[in-house]
Formats: C-alpha cells, sequence, structure tokens
C-alpha cells in the first residue's frame, strides 16, 4: 500500500495540503520515490494526468511500468544524478505519452532527513508538462526564422535596385555615370598626394562578327563573360565600367603604367582562352586593351581617356587580342 503520510514525513510538513492543491491545480505533478526499490510512494492528483493513467498506476510503480525501457534508463541516470547533489538537478525529457511525445522539466531532490538510513532515502520530483511551451518557442522561432529570411530578401531587393542604378544589367559593371564621378574623385586624390593610377580602355574583338554568327544574345553572353572576368581580375577599390556596346574601361586605383599593364596582361590571356557556350556552340572571343596612366600619359581626365582610346585602337588595328601602352609623356624644362 502506499503511503499516504510520506510527502509530510519527507518534508517534515513543509508541503502542506494547501501547496499540494496548488500544484494540482498548475497540472504540475509531485512525487515521491523510494530509493532503494525504485517505487513512487506517493503522487499528487496532476501525476496521473501528466503520466498517462489513474493515480494507483503511479503510486507503487517504477519507472520501468510506466515508460519504455530506453526512458526508464535515463530517468533513472537522473535520479543518480540527483541523489550524488545536495541542490538538486533538473532535467529535461521527451517521452512518449497515450501515443504522443510529451515534454515535461523535471526536477529531482532528495531532502537531508535526520536520523533517515541510506535504504528509507526518499526521492522528491516535480515534473512539468511543457509540450506546448516548447511548441510555441518552435513556433516563434520559426516565424523570427521566417521573418529574417523575409529581411535579408527586402535587403538584397533594395541593394539589387540601388545596383540597377550604377550597374549595366548585362556586365554587372558599372555605368558611366558612375565611373565619371569615380575618376574625378581618383584624379583630385592623385593630384593632392601625387600618386599614379591608371585607365585601361577595352574592346571586344570582332564583336559584329559574333552578331552576325550568334545573334544578339550570343553577344549579351559574351558581355557577361568579360563582365564577369573584368570583375575577378579588379579589387573593390577600382571600378571597371561597360560604356556601352562593345567598349569597356577600367579605373585602377593607386596603380603604375607597368603594373597596370602586367595585370591587364594576365585579363587578355583570361579572355583569349575563354570560350562562352551559346545554344549548343562555344564562342570564342579576344579583348583589345589600351592602357594609360597619370600623371605619366596624360595631365588631365580628358586626355586621359583620350590617351587610352588611341592606344587601344592601336592595339585593335594591329590584330587585336593585344595590350597596349600609352605613349608617355615628356615635359621639356
Amino acid at each position: 500500500m502506499a503511503d499516504s503520510n510520506a510527502v509530510e514525513t519527507l518534508s517534515g510538513g513543509v508541503l502542506s495540503d494547501a501547496l499540494v492543491h496548488a500544484l494540482d491545480h498548475l497540472g504540475v505533478a509531485l512525487l515521491v520515490k523510494d530509493v532503494a526499490s525504485g517505487r513512487y510512494d506517493w503522487a499528487n492528483e496532476a501525476a496521473s494526468s501528466l503520466l498517462a493513467g489513474p493515480r494507483t498506476t503511479v503510486v507503487g510503480a517504477q519507472d520501468s511500468d510506466l515508460f519504455d525501457a530506453v526512458q526508464a534508463v535515463a530517468l533513472r541516470a537522473a535520479d543518480q544524478q540527483a541523489l550524488s547533489l545536495s541542490q538538486g538537478f533538473l532535467t529535461e525529457h521527451r517521452l512518449e505519452r497515450s501515443g504522443e511525445r510529451r515534454d515535461f522539466t523535471v526536477w529531482r531532490q532528495a531532502p537531508a532527513q535526520e536520523g533517515q538510513a541510506a535504504p528509507g532515502r526518499k526521492l522528491l520530483s516535480v515534473w512539468k508538462d511543457v509540450t506546448e511551451q516548447k511548441r510555441r518557442e518552435t513556433q516563434l522561432h520559426s516565424a523570427l526564422e521566417q521573418l529574417e529570411a523575409q529581411q535579408k530578401a527586402n535587403d538584397n531587393l533594395r541593394r539589387d535596385m540601388q545596383d540597377n542604378q550604377v550597374r549595366d544589367s548585362a556586365s554587372g559593371l558599372y555605368h558611366r555615370a558612375h565611373f565619371e564621378e569615380q575618376l574625378r574623385r581618383e584624379a583630385d586624390l592623385s593630384s593632392r598626394e601625387q600618386r599614379e593610377f591608371a585607365l585601361v580602355s577595352v574592346s571586344i574583338d570582332g564583336l559584329e562578327e559574333i552578331l552576325r554568327l550568334h545573334g544578339p544574345e550570343g553577344g549579351e553572353r559574351v558581355v557577361e563573360a568579360l563582365g564577369r572576368l573584368l570583375r575577378a581580375n579588379t579589387r573593390a577599390m577600382d571600378s571597371p565600367c561597360r560604356l556601352g556596346g562593345d567598349r569597356f574601361v577600367v579605373l585602377l586605383s593607386g596603380v603604375g603604367l607597368a603594373t597596370a599593364h602586367s595585370r591587364m596582361e594576365q585579363l587578355r590571356r583570361q579572355c583569349a582562352g575563354h570560350i562562352v557556350p551559346h545554344n549548343g556552340q562555344q564562342i570564342p572571343f579576344s579583348v583589345s586593351m589600351g592602357v594609360a596612366s597619370f600623371p605619366h600619359t596624360a595631365g588631365s581626365v580628358e586626355e586621359m581617356m583620350r590617351s587610352a582610346d588611341r592606344a587601344m585602337a592601336s592595339a585593335r588595328d594591329t590584330g587585336g587580342n593585344r595590350v597596349a601602352l600609352a605613349s608617355i609623356q615628356f615635359v621639356h624644362t
């Protein structure tokens, strides 16, 4: 038979009837287990509903009678941990109850009992079903994740809209207006700090022939490919731009003529070895480039643009697929 005074004996009268009724009202299960036998000596009314069964099946039962073997082992391990701690032990368990997985928090403590021999030791446990709380937390977490994803999507859309204002849709490169603003800033900075920067004029060789053979879509695929290669071969501080059609220009910040030539020669080789797939065909392409620098080949932004264009035209007129340097200015003193 269950000891009806077990809880009062265990707690020295601290757990009054009012407290037990309050726990019942709150749906919190209160149980007392005999440590030696592993059987529950006492359980409040809430324990029967939480642990699924009439109260008489809880009192006198072991964990293995109420739960499956794996769950019973986990509960037994938690009991042992609580018995080794004077301040009690809180655990979480997901248990199968009435064909449904339920989440519980369980507080266990073995109160100190004067004169109580080890074989008669009791373990107090307080069980709370937190399934709905966990479900709400999961729903809230999911809602927050959706809001975060939506915010990221909105941010990406806003950035795309901003990019569309300054970037060419086909090549992904800057429009002329943005490039010209960056060019003026770089010229001002270079004049103040007495440093070089380079400007590269770029043209796709034989774009008219590509359009004739592969149509406008084939031409767009080549422009996209060149845009990707230009972005990959420039730094964040540089400004690659599409002026229109087959004309591109690149501002290389803080770079001299020799360095600019070396970097553009690498880009030229990449373009010459790049094959653009389109409609089951492969479209090869090459570029002609002219490199000018400030202040060595030009003393103003306008002259620098013309100098780079002349060098590019020279590269194209001599067969294309090459990088030409603008002539260095010699200032007579």
